[in-house]
């Protein structure tokens, strides 16, 4: 047989198989996502000195349970993200079998903290982790977006000039 032919029937052998479609699953796709900014003026609140802070390096601790009858299912993960140009660090989970966001069952905790700023000028950890979180709900079935709270990095000293005393 012309290898030209068996090459040609053999791709579109492989093709088709490709082509072939699983049934759908209900597990939840995670997002975990929050902020990092600079505390200009060191008091722990973003004032319209401070700035979102992008580089710095966070650690993200989670644990995922879904109660499925007859057994426990859990997930942990601990990652480390860096923050965008925007101060914003996210991790995504793809589907995890037993975790479904419309599910009451589903218990989740997450902890991020802050690992290191490459900014040689806001490098101080101020809020330096977090547990608080907010599940966001999604127009998606099945996506869930956990929030945490914002922390933040601050100078080694208060720029009194415009900050004030």
């Amino acid at each position: 047989m012309n290898p030209i032919i068996l090459f040609l029937f053999f791709s579109l052998f492989i093709m088709t198989l490709s082509l072939q479609t699983e049934p759908a699953k209900n597990n939840a796709q995670i997002i975990v996502m929050g902020l990092v900014y600079c505390d200009v003026c060191t008091n722990n609140s973003f004032s319209r000195h401070s700035y979102f802070l992008p580089g710095a390096e966070v650690q993200i601790d989670c644990n995922f349970r879904a109660y499925v009858p007859k057994t426990k299912e859990q997930v942990s993960f601990s990652v480390n993200r860096t923050t965008d140009k925007h101060g914003v660090y996210m991790v995504e989970i793809p589907s995890v079998d037993g975790i479904e966001c419309a599910e009451a069952d589903t218990a989740s905790t997450c902890q991020a903290s802050l690992v290191g700023s490459t900014s040689a000028s806001c490098n101080i950890p101020g809020y330096s982790s977090t547990t608080d979180e907010m599940a966001i709900k999604s127009r998606h079935p099945n996506l869930c977006i956990y929030g945490l709270a914002a922390m933040n990095f601050r100078p080694l000293k208060r720029n009194a000039r415009l900050c004030g005393k």
